[in-house]
């Protein structure tokens, strides 16, 4: 697995494990009791902790992104080699 290759791997990675990680541990205005005013949605979560969870995702992307390395580098997938022709 080329460079390239193994970037767009671990960026395909991270937003998948991000979208993922996002709803563990928020808790809404409506779960929390609190109004959340003129035009607040009451489903909106009163603290995402963005920081945490873009942190969480970075380390448990990479431990996924190494895991899909090693399997394909040990051949258990085989990768394409080149164009195939149909």
């Amino acid at each position: 697995m080329g460079v390239t290759t193994s970037i767009a791997t671990y960026l395909i990675i991270w937003w998948v494990v991000l979208f993922a990680i996002l709803p563990l541990g928020t808790v809404s205005h409506a779960d929390a009791g609190i109004d959340p005013g003129d035009g607040g949605d009451p489903g909106a979560p009163v603290d995402p902790k963005l920081k945490q969870k873009f942190l969480t995702t970075t380390w448990v992307s990479a431990i996924v992104f190494v895991v899909v390395w090693l399997v394909i580098r040990l051949g258990l997938i085989p990768m394409p080699s080149g164009p195939s022709n149909f």
